[in-house]
C-alpha cells in the first residue's frame, strides 16, 4: 500500500522531466529559427552595393515612373524647357504625364544633367476610371471648341462680345447672364463653344497642365496694326499644340485698315492665307460694326466639318477644368468642359487631386441643367476642394472610387514634393559647405494675374549673385492665403504680393508667426527691394501704416461730384485726405486719396470703427458694393 503513492510520484517526476525537456527543445528550435532570419546574407549584399555606388557631385536621383512636373522639380529645370525638349524628341507630353526610365535618361542627356535612376516602381493603374478607346460606331459629331488669341489691344475681347451680341435673341436681351469662362453660340442650327481665355498665356498654361481642349485657334490681327510680338507668340503656341488657325483681320472699319499688309506679314511666320494660295482661312471682320462676324462663324463651322470632330455621348464624362474659384457662399466652384461622354447632375467626379459629387450644374446662361453632352461648358458645385485650371476630370460610378483616386493622387504628389525637398536640401547643404555658406533668399510670389507672376519670376531669378541665391519656393495667382503664410513659416520665406492684398486674418496670422508680407504695385520696386535685400542694404526709411479698413455697403451718384460710397468702418479709422487703396476680392484695383468724408451731411475729419460714413475717392468713380477701402499713411523710420 505504501509503495503505490511512491510509484505515482516517480511517474509524475518522469512526466515533468519529459515536459521540461520538450519545452527546452521547443524553445531551442524557436531561437534557431529567429537566428536564421537575422543571419540572412541578403542585407550584407545590399550594403556592399550601396557602399560601391558613390554618386558624383551634382547627380540627381530620380525614381521612375515620374510626372514631368516631378522631374522638373527634382532636377530644378523649368517646365517649359522640359516640354520643349520632349517635343523635339517627338513626345507630346504635359506636366501631369508620367515618363519612364528611358525617357528620363534621354531627357537628362539633352538637358546636360547628371541623373541616376533610383527605384523603378510599377505604374499604378487607377481603377474605376473609364479610359477605354471608343469604337467607331459609338462616335457622333460634336461642336468645335474655339480659343481666341492675338496681340494685346487687337480686339480679342470685343470680338468675343460682338459674336455673343450677334447671337443674342430678342428674349435674351441681356446677353450672357453669367460669365463662366466659356460661352456657346448657335448659327445655322449648329453650336460653337468659345473659351473665354483671350491670351496665349492661359492657352499655354492649360496645355501644359494637359488640357488639349482647343480644336481651332482664332488669331485676331488688327488691320491697322498688323503683326506684333504677341501675334508671333500666339502663332508659335498654336503650332506647337498642332491646332489649326483661322485669321480674323479685325478693325476693318478703321481708315488705316490694310488687310494685304497683314497677309504679307503673316507669310514671314509660315501662315499663308487661302487668297494667296495657302491653306489658312482668313476673314475680314469689325467687332465694332459687326461686319464679317457671321462669315467668321460659318468659316469656323467649315473648318470643324473638315476636322470631323467626334465624341461618344454614351459613356462616363471626361474633360478639363477651365476655371475654378472659391466662392464665399457656395464653396468650391469649377467650370468644366466636357470633351467626351455625358455628365449628369448627382454623379461623382474626380478632378486632379479633388473629388466630390455634383450638387448643382448650370450652363453658360446660369440655367440649372441635369445633363451635359460633349463640348458643353458647365459650372458645378460639390467638389471638396478647388481644382487647378487645366486639370483633367473624370466622372466615376460612386463617391468611394472618387475619394480613393483623389487620395492616391494627393499621396503621390506629396511623395514627389518630399523627394524633391529631401534631395535638394542635402545638395544645398553640401554646396553651402563647399562654397563657404551661400545664403538663400526664399520667396513666395502671389500676383493678380499669371502674366505678372511669370514676369516677376523671370526678373528675380536673374538677380542671383555669388553670395546670395534667390529661391522661389511657391507662386500663385490670387490673394495671399493662410496656407502661403504656413509655407513661409516652414521654409523661412518672405511673401511678395504683387497687386494683391492679404485679408486682416491672414495679416494677423503673419504678424503672429513673424512672417513678412511685402506688397507692391510696381514690378521695379520688387526687383530693387529684393536686390537691396540680397546686398544686405535694405533698411526702409518709410513704412506703410494701415489706419483702417472701410467696407462699401452701397453707392450714390452725386451730380457734379461723381460716385460716393455709403460705407461702414470695419476696423481702425477712416481719415480725411489719407491715402487709400481700393481692394476687390483681394486684388488692388486703384490707389489714390480720399476726396470727401462725411458723417450724414457734415464733413468729418475722421470716422472711427463701427460708424457709417460717406466716402469719395479723388478722380475715381468705379466703386462697387462689397469693395474694401484701406486707409494708410507712410511713417518715417530711423535708419539703424
Amino acid at each position: 500500500m505504501e509503495t503505490k503513492p511512491g510509484r505515482r510520484d516517480d511517474s509524475k517526476k518522469k512526466q515533468d522531466k519529459e515536459k521540461n525537456k520538450f519545452d527546452k527543445l521547443e524553445r531551442k528550435s524557436l531561437e534557431k529559427q529567429t537566428r536564421k532570419k537575422h543571419n540572412k546574407p541578403k542585407p550584407q549584399v545590399v550594403e556592399t552595393e550601396i557602399e560601391e555606388e558613390v554618386l558624383p557631385e551634382g547627380t540627381v536621383v530620380i525614381n521612375v515612373p515620374i510626372t514631368v512636373a516631378g522631374f522638373c522639380e527634382q532636377a530644378e529645370v523649368s517646365t517649359s524647357k522640359v516640354i520643349m525638349t520632349l517635343m523635339k524628341l517627338g513626345i507630346m507630353a504635359n506636366i501631369n504625364q508620367n515618363i519612364d526610365e528611358d525617357t528620363v535618361m534621354v531627357l537628362a542627356e539633352d538637358l546636360g544633367l547628371s541623373v541616376a535612376i533610383g527605384k523603378v516602381e510599377e505604374e499604378a493603374v487607377e481603377e474605376g476610371l473609364e479610359l477605354f478607346e471608343d469604337s467607331e460606331e459609338d462616335l457622333k459629331d460634336r461642336p468645335p471648341i474655339i480659343t481666341v488669341m492675338g496681340h494685346v489691344d487687337h480686339g480679342k475681347t470685343s470680338l468675343l462680345d460682338a459674336i455673343r451680341k450677334t447671337n443674342v435673341t430678342a428674349s435674351e436681351s441681356g446677353g450672357i447672364t453669367q460669365h463662366i469662362g466659356a460661352s456657346e453660340v448657335r448659327i445655322n442650327g449648329q453650336k460653337i463653344v468659345f473659351l473665354d481665355t483671350p491670351g496665349h498665356e492661359a492657352f499655354t498654361a492649360m496645355r501644359a497642365r494637359g488640357a488639349h481642349v482647343t480644336d481651332i485657334a482664332v488669331l485676331v490681327v488688327a488691320a491697322d496694326d498688323s503683326v506684333k510680338p504677341q501675334t508671333v507668340e500666339s502663332i508659335s503656341h498654336a503650332k506647337a499644340a498642332g491646332v489649326p488657325i483661322i485669321v480674323a483681320i479685325n478693325k476693318m472699319d478703321k481708315p488705316g485698315a490694310n488687310p494685304d499688309r497683314v497677309k504679307q506679314d503673316l507669310t514671314e511666320y509660315g501662315i499663308l492665307v487661302e487668297d494667296w494660295g495657302g491653306d489658312v482661312i482668313s476673314v475680314p471682320v469689325s467687332a465694332k460694326s459687326g461686319e464679317g462676324i457671321v462669315n467668321l462663324l460659318e468659316m469656323i463651322l467649315l473648318q470643324a466639318e473638315m476636322m470631323e470632330l467626334r465624341a461618344n455621348p454614351n459613356r462616363l464624362a471626361m474633360g478639363s477644368v477651365i476655371e475654378a474659384r472659391l466662392d464665399k457662399s457656395k464653396g468650391p466652384v469649377a467650370t468644366l468642359l466636357v470633351t467626351n461622354g455625358t455628365l449628369q447632375s448627382g454623379q461623382s467626379v474626380v478632378a486632379g487631386t479633388c473629388s466630390g459629387r455634383i450638387r448643382l450644374m448650370t450652363d453658360h446662361k446660369g440655367k440649372t441643367i441635369k445633363k451635359a453632352g460633349p463640348a458643353t461648358a458647365v459650372e458645378i458645385l460639390g467638389l471638396t476642394d478647388v481644382p487647378q485650371a487645366g486639370d483633367e476630370f473624370n466622372a466615376v460610378k460612386d463617391d468611394k472610387i472618387a475619394r480613393e483616386i483623389a487620395e492616391n493622387r494627393k499621396e503621390k504628389l506629396r511623395e514627389e514634393v518630399l523627394a524633391r525637398n529631401a534631395s535638394t536640401t542635402l545638395e544645398k547643404l553640401f554646396s553651402q559647405i563647399q562654397e563657404g555658406e551661400v545664403k538663400e533668399l526664399n520667396l513666395i510670389i502671389k500676383g493678380d494675374v499669371q502674366g505678372s507672376v511669370g514676369a516677376l519670376i523671370a526678373s528675380l531669378e536673374k538677380l542671383n549673385n555669388e553670395n546670395v541665391k534667390v529661391n522661389i519656393i511657391h507662386t500663385g495667382v490670387g490673394t495671399v492665403t493662410e496656407s502661403d503664410v504656413m509655407l513661409a513659416g516652414t521654409a523661412g520665406a518672405i511673401i511678395i504680393g504683387f497687386n494683391v492684398r492679404p485679408s486682416t486674418a491672414v495679416q494677423t496670422m503673419a504678424d503672429r508667426e513673424n512672417i513678412q508680407i511685402r506688397t507692391y504695385r510696381v514690378i521695379y520696386d520688387v526687383i530693387d527691394d529684393v536686390e537691396n535685400a540680397m546686398k544686405g542694404m535694405l533698411d526702409p526709411e518709410f513704412k506703410e501704416e494701415i489706419l483702417g479698413k472701410v467696407e462699401i455697403r452701397t453707392t450714390f451718384k452725386v451730380p457734379g461730384v461723381g460716385i460716393i460710397g455709403g460705407a461702414y468702418v470695419l476696423e481702425g479709422k477712416a481719415v480725411r485726405n489719407a491715402e487709400v487703396r481700393l481692394v476687390r476680392d483681394g486684388i488692388v484695383i486703384h490707389e489714390g486719396k480720399i476726396s470727401s468724408l462725411k458723417r450724414f451731411k457734415d464733413d468729418a475729419k475722421e470716422v472711427a470703427s463701427g460708424y457709417e460714413c460717406g466716402i469719395g475717392i479723388e478722380a475715381y468713380n468705379d466703386i462697387k458694393e462689397g469693395d474694401i477701402i484701406e486707409c494708410f499713411h507712410m511713417v518715417e523710420i530711423e535708419r539703424k
